[in-house]
């Protein structure tokens, strides 16, 4: 995947070289760039300021100490770090989309950058349901094996993962020439796949490598979830404690919260690239343009949605964002309406 990708539309256009100028070069028709802009700007500011306050809030609550807040406040770095380093550039590819003129470095960087953070968003999310998953039906060992030390050790490890696994679209996209001089003198560049990457099918191979990525992971959630609801099927509240059920309830809940949401909002970003690698003629690349379009807003409302998902599922969430951003007395109220109520999912260890 990527922030944005090697996919994105501006990659691949038709572009009337009379919409262009040396200062703007718009990808799309002004009547509807301008409402993209609107939306993309709008999700910028909701998912920075929102996954902000959820890193904050997992990290200085003291009732949101446990393992799950661990994996959510790096997966709100990720999400916070996709939307500071992609949508911008996006933005700006939008607007610019036949000059470039950020450097090939920045180029390089961005594409990578985002692959990182979207491989290492779908990583959390196993790994979250994994642990999820050895709490619940092997409640006894998990208490030995799912800790804080040990989690912290995974993070750094899911990231390292991430990081390495796009490693390989730093070599992929490059700075290029579009196009013939222009009358004043003007030569247009834009970031994409290199013409190398492209002949030798080495794109096309990476942009599958990249959706097998998300295709796996979600098989084994899928298994993962199978496995949970048989196991809080089987047993019930008398024998697993009526806090532990409602706690594992609510887990369950969460995470399938956010996994389908991760689904709905990026899966059109891959079905997008595979449009992409595979259109060869002029109305596949228009339907690719516009199709990419609309993917790119949803895959950057993935990043931005989570905080707004937390707040509603969990009382115990909001309760700790009372805390940090209202009186200390008017927070200490709100933690007693919904002290008893509050089940934020927590981890066994």
């Amino acid at each position: 995947m990527g922030s944005t990708n090697i996919s994105s539309p501006a990659g691949r256009q038709e572009q009337n070289a009379e919409a262009c100028d040396k200062y703007l070069c718009p990808l799309l028709p002004m009547h509807t760039l301008i409402p993209v802009t609107v939306v993309c700007l709008a999700l910028l500011v909701l998912g920075v300021s929102g996954n902000v306050l959820t890193v904050i809030v997992t990290g200085r609550s003291r009732e949101l100490r446990n393992t799950t807040s661990l994996y959510l406040g790096s997966l709100a770095v990720s999400d916070l770090l996709l939307l500071l380093l992609g949508l911008p550039v996006d933005l700006y590819r939008l607007w610019h989309s036949h000059s470039w003129v950020l450097g090939t470095m920045l180029c390089h960087v961005w594409n990578w950058s985002g692959e990182a953070c979207a491989y290492c968003s779908i990583l959390h999310l196993t790994a979250l349901t994994a642990e999820r998953y050895i709490a619940i039906c092997f409640p006894l060992r998990a208490k030995v094996l799912v800790t804080q030390r040990r989690v912290k050790a995974l993070l750094v490890g899911l990231w390292v993962v991430a990081l390495l696994s796009a490693t390989p679209f730093l070599f992929l996209v490059g700075v290029r020439q579009v196009g013939n001089i222009s009358s004043d003198g003007d030569i247009r560049h834009e970031c994409g796949p290199t013409v190398h990457a492209q002949q030798t099918g080495l794109l096309g191979t990476m942009l599958w490598v990249t959706t097998s990525y998300f295709v796996l992971p979600f098989l084994c959630l899928y298994i993962l979830y199978g496995l949970i609801v048989r196991e809080l099927l089987r047993v019930n509240k008398a024998h697993l404690g009526g806090a532990s059920y409602r706690n594992h309830q609510q887990t369950v809940r969460t995470l399938v919260v956010l996994v389908l949401a991760f689904v709905i909002c990026w899966l059109p970003f891959h079905v997008g690239r595979i449009i992409y690698i595979n259109s060869n003629d002029s109305w596949m690349m228009l339907f690719s343009q516009y199709f990419n379009i609309f993917a790119l807003q949803l895959f950057y409302l993935g990043a931005s949605i989570n905080p707004i998902l937390y707040n509603l599922i969990s009382k115990k969430y909001r309760v700790a964002l009372y805390k940090l951003i209202l009186s200390p007395k008017s927070a200490e109220r709100a933690s007693t309406i919904t002290r008893e109520t509050a089940t934020y999912p927590e981890c066994s260890g």
